[in-house]
């Protein structure tokens, strides 16, 4: 049967007993171009629910499936995949920077291709009558008007000549509008506002706590002045407590990279959380500890909260253990140098090891997820500060 037949006979509800349209089957009878309809619709529904959840709605989603979901965890499996084969680090770690921004462009490309689809499907499953000859008129025809009118380009070469025609393609044009304004909204909202106030905090610790940070640098250089560090615990309480929120309202915050190779988001919340908890477990003497027991709980529930949604599993990752019995008795005696008065009993190791339970676990399933290392409790070599190495200058 030739194109022309089937395009007519489609159009006017003349069902012939089977027409093929480039590959496709499609019977002629109502009942398949209702599911045709159908099919399309639930696409349609299925993605702008999407949309709205990832870049309106400020709630945490917790259903299972999703297509934000499904299309994040297929691309960084395959992302990070091929970063686990790169042995240079500055490398590796420019090629994971990329992931994060053009993941969200890439989404917004998938959204809109559905869109496309769906409704391209629901003209296809209305047979809506053309202005184009007969021979003309198939799916690739559909998928054209529905891509011009998302777009809104208005070149008029191919219009709907039905009522039904005419109000998909003005409920299209308005979602087109609708969506192009929902992600220009949504990239400052991820750039300008929640990035940039997440990276202020984690230059500003570089000077504090050393580069990448650790729990044993920042007390060493706060020893003299714990006020000081209580200040500092309480601008990381108000930090973390940003990071969880904005970080369970666009998860893909959690994929872009610091400025810098020894420094991350991840690392930063590590030496926090360490620092508070040597302060709670009765270690270190004259310190501030109530501040210390809030941003502890603050930061943990972040940690937490965030693992849950990016960790594949709840099993314990195969990690080494972070603080020996060697590496806290070299802790002691670096902090003891220091000036820093210490609690040296059995019962503030063993406290201190119940508080490491609590929350480095799931450090670790992000670490092993995100592919961001995890901080030490101190320096293992002496190295400079990032503010002391430049690419012109070098500071001793």
């Amino acid at each position: 049967m030739s194109a022309a037949r089937v395009s007519y006979a489609i159009r006017n509800n003349d069902p012939p007993d089977r027409a093929r349209v480039r590959g496709f089957q499609l019977t002629g009878d109502p009942g398949m171009r209702y599911i045709v309809f159908v099919l399309g619709f639930a696409l349609l529904s299925a993605t702008l629910w999407d949309a709205f959840e990832v870049i309106i709605s400020p709630q945490r989603v917790t259903r299972r499936f999703r297509l934000a979901k499904l299309f994040y965890r297929s691309s960084w499996w395959l992302w990070s995949a091929t970063a686990r084969l790169t042995a240079d680090e500055d490398r590796r770690e420019g090629f994971l920077g990329v992931f994060g921004p053009l993941s969200a462009v890439l989404l917004f490309g998938a959204w809109a291709a559905a869109i496309i689809a769906g409704f391209a499907m629901m003209h296809w499953g209305v047979a809506t009558p053309l202005n184009v000859a007969p021979a003309g008129v198939a799916l690739r025809t559909y998928v054209y008007l529905s891509g011009t009118t998302f777009f809104t380009l208005g070149l008029g070469d191919v219009t709907p000549v039905s009522a039904a025609g005419r109000a998909l393609v003005v409920v299209e044009a308005g979602l087109g509008f609708a969506f192009l304004a929902a992600v220009i909204s949504y990239l400052p909202a991820i750039t300008s506002t929640a990035y940039s106030s997440r990276e202020v905090s984690i230059s500003l610790l570089d000077a504090r706590a050393g580069s990448p940070p650790t729990a044993g640098e920042l007390l060493r250089r706060h020893g003299n002045d714990m006020k000081e560090l209580g200040q500092l615990l309480y601008d990381w309480e108000h930090w973390s407590a940003e990071l969880l929120e904005s970080h369970l309202s666009y998860p893909v915050l959690a994929y872009f990279r610091s400025q810098h190779t020894n420094q991350s988001w991840l690392a930063a919340l590590t030496a926090i959380l360490d620092t508070c908890a040597l302060i709670k477990s009765g270690m270190i003497k004259d310190c501030p500890l109530r501040q210390a027991q809030l941003t502890f709980a603050m930061a943990r529930h972040a940690v937490a909260d965030l693992a849950q949604i990016f960790a594949r599993s709840r099993e314990p990752v195969a990690a080494p253990d972070r603080l020996p019995p060697e590496s806290l008795a070299a802790l002691r005696e670096m902090l003891s140098k220091a000036g820093v008065e210490l609690h040296d009993s059995p019962a503030a190791a063993q406290q201190l090891k119940e508080i490491r339970q609590l929350y480095e676990p799931h450090l670790e399933r992000l670490s092993e997820f995100l592919l961001m290392d995890l901080p030490h409790w101190f320096p293992q070599t002496k190295t400079r500060d990032t503010w002391q190495v430049t690419a012109w200058e070098r500071y001793p």
